[in-house]
């Protein structure tokens, strides 16, 4: 029976799920539910380890970490993106990497509307007023009959998609693969980055981060919106340059955001974001919801039987 390790599930996802359940039929399981306190104890938890499954992106698995686990052969990432791993060094060891693409896309997608509807009407800000006693009045945005768009065109982004042409939004896109049949199954138009930015009423980020998308929104592009439109992140923080979206939002050249991930994760108390009324902010919790832990965990529980089967699934690295 293979150890597997489960080092990260803090705080919990894995515990408790029917797929936990199942996986310890396959092998010889620990999981712990406590952040490692230094990067020695992080280690220390896989040491003896064939199989690991990566919950949070918070664990960072370096050509360090790997050479201090000779025994893994397979990390099973549950979730999409694979940033906080070092797939080339893993590739040398050879260790399969393997993620769960779309497992919370639907979650995702009606987090990100959530936000934008929440910045667009100042819900936040008129919930507080209310409950001091005040009765506001001012007008708010209205989503229907406005354009959304997509910068990244994966599983939520296409989820999103069809919400948005729901609510009566125009939906253009922005992807780094583009293509005829994807814009035809999604109903939409694929565009430079550069018009999207330009004719958006609401920018909503898709795109995994990587070298390409890191810094993709910038105090270049940011210009580029309408001073009226806003912007939602529910991908990951440093695809939008931190510090030219607090430039942009106070100096009025856009007029809101609503993210749910930031460039540094808890978000500093002393971070200017948390200042302002047009930002509407949530922990990086999209996805959290019973049915998305459930899929996830199942999914990145079904990549290791695979494995351990001989078949791997959704391998992301060579």
């Amino acid at each position: 029976m293979p150890k597997i390790v489960i080092p990260d599930d803090a705080p919990p996802q894995m515990k408790g799920t029917k797929a936990l359940e199942q996986l310890n039929e396959h092998g010889e399981v620990a999981l712990y539910n406590t952040k490692a306190s230094s990067q020695e104890e992080f280690v220390g938890r896989m040491k003896e380890a064939e199989v690991a499954i990566n919950v949070r992106a918070y664990s960072k698995f370096t050509e360090e970490v790997f050479a201090a686990c000779p025994s893994l052969k397979m990390l099973s990432v549950l979730g999409t993106g694979t940033d906080n791993v070092d797939l080339a060094a893993a590739s040398k060891r050879n260790i399969l990497v393997t993620n769960t693409p779309g497992f919370g896309a639907v979650a995702v997608a009606e987090h990100a509307l959530a936000l934008m509807l929440a910045v667009a009407r100042h819900i936040p800000l008129i919930d507080r007023e209310v409950r001091e006693a005040k009765w506001p009045r001012g007008l708010m945005t209205q989503l229907h009959g406005r354009t959304l768009g997509l910068v990244g065109l994966g599983a939520v982004g296409g989820q999103l998609a069809r919400i948005g042409k729901g609510i009566g939004m125009e939906v253009i896109s922005w992807t780094f693969n583009p293509s005829p049949g994807r814009a035809e199954e999604h109903g939409l138009e694929f565009v430079s980055l550069e018009d999207l930015l330009q004719r958006a009423d609401v920018v909503s980020i898709h795109a995994r981060l990587s070298p390409e998308s890191r810094d993709l929104i910038g105090e270049k592009e940011l210009s580029l919106m309408k001073p009226s439109a806003i912007i939602v992140n529910t991908a990951r923080g440093p695809i939008i340059n931190d510090k030219a979206l607090v430039d942009a939002l106070t100096g009025g050249k856009i007029a809101g955001a609503g993210l749910d991930v930031f460039e540094e994760e808890p978000i500093p108390p002393d971070h200017p974001l948390l200042k302002l009324d047009n930002v509407v902010l949530t922990p990086h919790n999209a996805g959290m919801t019973p049915e998305t832990i459930e899929r996830g965990a199942q999914m990145a529980v079904d990549n290791i039987i695979n494995y351990l089967g001989g078949n791997p699934t959704y391998v992301v690295n060579k």
